[in-house]
């Protein structure tokens, strides 16, 4: 199966050793240092790990996170920084300048909850810890506004798509179809207006992505939504609107081709090639054809010269992003803990700071063979 969702390069990190010698005085210490490490670690191999699931995941992030908390907040529940809180750098690649399958009821819930999730997590990071950072984020960097909030706006529109998929399978009334799409298609919209403003040798391909998305599901929108007139007799009005959703397919074909002739960040999806792309094209015609032939010998209705302007609201089905928090503190954290940090003994020559010329090796993603394509539906 061709994939559907673009995705940027996955961040790549320099190695932390979390040596701190000198500074490390005690037992308790130097386990929390050595524990840091191996989750770090381990942390880093789910991400290409084709056998990770949302629990293992969730369970090594929680335990890596939990023992960062005692470098980051203070251990008595105070706005305090920590002591340590500056005491090691992380370096990262840079995204830009450095999928909905055939997939069972319970996989699409989980693709549903997971991309609630990083919307959560993207949000969570833009309004609690970038404002904190000592070294305000270059603009284009992965850690600037405009970036998060296209990254938060972009989780929640694909969560829709697996809304839409759903409801498309179950049969909903065309017009909750047509609101969710027009909703989704605004969530695009806003993404690439988000973006707009970057270098685009940077940020063309991936606006690329979200401008074909939004042209897709608005034709989707208007298609169902010319399926809610038909219903309510409206068969000229239905017309057109069949016609301006022919008119966004075709559009949305043309940036397909485009997308995957531009250069840019991350692999290149094929949206052209997925059933779920083609079966639209299919619907739009015939259901066009047959508001054409009940025209002309039912209704008899003058076809609009505008396309009838969609003001539509979903009534349930829009994705927010959960709530995100880090874990507690690990309870290997205490006051002693603490104190056999002596920053007082650090080196002078402060190796714990990456080195201008080190480079970060980028992340060998795993090779997903695509699957035939059975299309994109929910079982």
């Amino acid at each position: 199966m061709t994939h559907w969702f673009h995705r940027n390069p996955l961040k790549a990190t320099a190695p932390v050793s979390f040596n701190y010698y000198g500074v490390v005085t005690g037992p308790s210490a130097s386990k929390i240092c050595n524990d840091l490490r191996s989750s770090r670690a381990r942390l880093l191999e789910l991400f290409t790990d084709l056998s990770c699931n949302p629990e293992m995941m969730k369970n090594a992030a929680d335990s890596y996170f939990s023992l960062l908390q005692g470098f980051i907040n203070s251990l008595d529940d105070s706005t305090q920084e920590s002591k340590l809180r500056y005491i090691q750098n992380f370096k990262w690649t840079d995204t830009l300048q450095g999928q909905v399958p055939s997939i069972t009821e319970d996989e699409a819930k989980e693709v549903h909850r997971s991309l609630k999730i990083a919307a959560g997590i993207f949000k969570h990071l833009k309004e609690s810890h970038i404002p904190k950072l000592i070294t305000p984020a270059e603009k284009g960097r992965d850690l600037e506004s405009r970036l998060i909030e296209a990254y938060v706006i972009q989780c929640q529109a694909e969560a829709q798509e697996v809304t839409i998929a759903r409801a498309i399978e179950l049969k909903h009334a065309p017009g909750l179809i047509a609101a969710l799409a027009y909703e989704t298609a605004n969530f695009y919209q806003k993404a690439d207006h988000t973006l707009s403003s970057l270098e685009p040798a940077y940020s063309a391909k991936w606006r690329k992505y979200l401008h074909l998305k939004m042209c897709f599901y608005t034709a989707y929108a208007y298609c169902y939504h010319g399926q809610t007139l038909l219903a309510s007799d409206k068969c000229g009005e239905a017309i057109r609107s069949l016609q301006e959703a022919e008119k966004l397919y075709a559009k949305a074909e043309a940036l397909c081709k485009e997308y995957g002739e531009t250069k840019g960040p991350g692999p290149t999806v094929k949206p052209s090639g997925h059933l779920f792309f083609r079966k639209l094209g299919n619907l739009v015609k015939n259901t066009l054809e047959k508001c054409q032939r009940e025209n002309g010998f039912i209704y008899f209705q003058k076809i609009p010269t505008e396309a009838p302007q969609l003001e539509l609201k979903a009534n349930y089905g829009l994705v927010e992003p959960v709530p995100f928090e880090f874990p507690p503190t690990s309870a290997q954290w205490t006051p002693e803990t603490l104190a056999a940090f002596d920053l007082t003994k650090r080196p002078k020559d402060d190796s714990t700071k990456p080195k201008p010329e080190e480079e970060v090796k980028p992340v060998k993603e795993p090779d997903i063979k695509p699957q035939k394509d059975t299309g994109c539906y929910i079982s």
